[in-house]
């Protein structure tokens, strides 16, 4: 079992264009496998399209805003892990796109070191759960095997 675990694979979604690819460079920079895009419709194509690991995902979006996209994602990808983005006043949304299966909500701006920390633990969460996925859809194969022997 190795305990090396690759760097997450990273979807940004903000409709603030500079403020995105900003950020994008920035995670980029410190490694991160980074992908990035203007609106909710674009997040849900680039899923339909390759997996992620963690998405980021701004609240405030003109069309799609960040809820109704947080929706979308669970619904396509349940297993994936966002992190929401708000600015000012929006922390009852913020706190909303939590119960709808955010891992966590940060404030704009955020340091990216803090940003980061939020990714890495996200990430940690869906490692661990895929791992255990792993082992359970194992652990089923085995046991239908051993009673297919059986019979």
């Amino acid at each position: 079992m190795s305990s090396e675990v690759k760097n997450p694979k990273l979807l940004l979604v903000d409709d603030e264009e500079r403020f995105r690819t900003t950020l994008a460079k920035r995670l980029k920079e410190k490694g991160l496998e980074v992908a990035a895009v203007g609106s909710g419709q674009e997040a849900l194509e680039e899923i339909n399209k390759e997996s992620f690991d963690v998405i980021i995902l701004d609240i405030k979006m003109p069309g799609m805003d960040g809820i109704e996209t947080l929706g979308e994602i669970k619904r396509k990808n349940p297993l994936v892990e966002v992190i929401l983005l708000t600015g000012h006043g929006t922390i009852d949304t913020a706190i909303e796109g939590m119960r709808l299966g955010a891992y966590d909500y940060l404030m704009k701006p955020c340091e990216i070191e803090h940003l980061l920390e939020k990714v890495e633990g996200a990430h940690q969460v869906k490692v661990a759960r895929d791992k255990r996925l792993l082992e359970a859809e194992r652990r089923s194969q085995m046991d239908r095997l051993q009673k297919s022997v059986r019979f």
